[in-house]
């Protein structure tokens, strides 16, 4: 058959019944399947020859059965669903929600934290209370990222962070749980403690925030634990380094006067907030790197 000066080549019946039927050689079916892309003709005969055949009309049972499985069911009347169960259950349910933040054994460690520092203020008449309050406040958060993030947390980690929500994301989001439980449980407590030469309460704020961001930018080089132990490593060792060196009685003066310095006054503060925003920067930076985060 010809159109114009070009020679039009289709698929005689021959053809189309062993490719049907199954019984034509593959070097043929790749030729005849090629040229059913452009051929509309051709492509309409052979899709009839095949479903002229047994194989055919099986799929095709197949596939009614299927549809009729799937089919909707009959409408029913709507039946409003029943209200939240209120109460502890409930609780129950939100806290187990916001993750392996504030599930564990870190939140006991942080209420444990906040009652022994009220019962050495004033249960045991320790004065310094508010002081070693101050000087442990700001890792507290720190050690709650480092437990809240990575495969020894949470059990679905690697389902998690293989979705939208992961990453950097998911860390944000449990280091956001931690600072939303223990930045107005320990602040509180130490608005209750006396202060006997110790920094206000809220003085930890700002170091604590910059402490946990540097913990997440410092993550995306070593992994979670490895960089809480040195961020909080770090802050310990700063707030008491003076304490073992003075005389009997005057501990707690000197780890006062360290706070003070750590935490006291404009430039200390403006220190931290600096500190922060530059984590927050390198934060960022190193997104990318929690896609990949180290098993530590």
């Amino acid at each position: 058959m010809t159109r114009g000066n070009a020679r039009v080549w289709h698929a005689g019946d021959d053809l189309v019944a062993r490719y049907a039927d199954g019984s034509l050689p593959e070097p043929d079916a790749w030729s005849l399947e090629k040229h059913l892309e452009g051929c509309t003709e051709c492509a309409v005969r052979v899709s009839r020859a095949v479903r002229g055949t047994a194989p055919a009309a099986l799929l095709a049972e197949v596939r009614e059965a299927v549809l009729a499985a799937a089919a909707p069911p009959v409408a029913r009347p709507l039946v409003p669903a029943p209200s939240p169960v209120p109460g502890p259950r409930r609780a129950a349910r939100l806290l187990w929600a916001a993750g392996p933040a504030v599930r564990g054994a870190w939140l006991p460690a942080v209420l444990l934290v906040a009652l022994g520092a009220m019962a050495l203020g004033f249960g045991g008449g320790f004065h310094g209370a508010r002081a070693l309050l101050l000087a442990i406040a700001p890792v507290v958060p720190v050690a709650g990222v480092a437990l809240s993030y990575g495969p020894h947390a949470d059990p679905l980690y690697e389902v998690v962070a293989a979705t939208p929500a992961g990453g950097l994301r998911l860390a944000l989001t449990r280091t956001a749980v931690v600072l939303a439980v223990c930045l107005p449980l320990l602040t509180l407590t130490g608005l209750l403690l006396p202060a006997s030469g110790a920094p206000a309460a809220a003085a930890w704020l700002l170091p604590g925030l910059a402490l946990s961001l540097a913990t997440l930018a410092l993550a995306s080089f070593t992994g979670c634990r490895t960089a809480a132990a040195a961020t909080a490593g770090g802050w310990l060792c700063a707030v008491l380094a003076p304490v073992p060196a003075a005389p009997g009685g005057e501990a707690t003066q000197r780890l006062a006067e360290q706070l003070s310095r750590c935490l006291d006054g404009a430039g200390a503060q403006g220190a931290w907030a600096a500190a922060a925003v530059l984590s927050a920067v390198l934060l960022a930076a190193r997104r990318p790197a929690y896609d990949r985060l180290p098993r530590r």
